[in-house]
């Protein structure tokens, strides 16, 4: 089996994403990797949430998925977010196939805080053998965050990011990307291109880290956690690839990994 790279893609970059991401996805598999692809979709679910007039709040940066939400992100995950990313992957000769984690039960989950959150949910486990086996026939799996639940519930959300690093450590990936629309974490518009795990929560506290990248770093660091050596933050509007080099912010958990 090939080593494994787990690329988790937002929403928001769908659709941006560039002819020279999808050549350094075939350009990584050529090399010997086998990648997975995770993705989001917060825009589309919101503007969809919009036209169909139906409310949708936000609790410390989750979704509030009620049952008239989940149809709505059950819809628009599994249909043309999975779909873009499918058709544009076979356009550049990478044969895909866009499932959810309800496909041979791939994810399972619980409510993670079903008064404030709804049908918002945490992965206990992965059918990681049914991965293997896709993964085994040169297939990249391109996965839309939805789990079956173990407590009766037809249908969890899980956060893009979260899913990524739980399929990401059940299947011993060597390596995560989280793709954004920057390089990766910046200080003072300086690429950090090393950096472990105090120096992203000290990046965070003084302000440099914000927004919608502190969910990311803090994902990363539940992944390490987890058991990942490392994890990257790289950006989906250019190549992954500077060279056989992957660009971006490399995050370790203590700082002897680096060296």
């Amino acid at each position: 089996m090939k080593d494994i790279i787990v690329i988790k893609c937002g929403g928001s970059m769908i659709d941006s994403l560039s002819d020279d991401f999808y050549k350094s996805i075939k350009d990584l598999k050529d090399s010997g990797l086998q990648p997975v692809i995770v993705h989001g979709g917060g825009p589309a679910i919101n503007q969809m949430l919009e036209e169909l007039e139906i409310k949708s709040e936000f609790n410390n940066g989750l979704r509030k998925t009620t049952s008239d939400v989940m149809e709505v992100v059950e819809m628009v995950l599994s249909g043309s977010m999975t779909n873009t990313l499918v058709r544009n992957l076979a356009k550049h000769g990478l044969p895909a196939l866009g499932m959810t984690g309800f496909d041979s039960s791939l994810l399972k989950a619980k409510a993670l805080d079903f008064e404030n959150l709804g049908f918002v949910g945490e992965i206990t486990e992965v059918n990681s053998d049914f991965l293997l086996n896709i993964i085994s026939m040169g297939v990249i799996p391109v996965i839309s965050p939805l789990a079956a639940g173990i407590d009766g519930a037809a249908c969890y959300n899980i956060n893009a990011d979260t899913a990524a690093g739980a399929i990401a450590v059940a299947l011993n990936a060597s390596k995560l990307l989280f793709v954004t629309d920057v390089p990766g974490v910046l200080k003072e518009k300086s690429l950090i291109e090393n950096a472990t795990v105090p120096d992203m929560m000290k990046l965070i506290d003084d302000g440099t880290i914000t927004g919608g990248m502190v969910p990311k770093v803090m994902a990363a660091i539940d992944s390490l956690d987890g058991g990942m050596s490392n994890v990257m933050i790289v950006s989906g509007k250019n190549s992954l690839l500077n060279g056989e080099k992957i660009v971006g912010t490399t995050i370790y958990k203590e700082m002897e990994a680096v060296y």
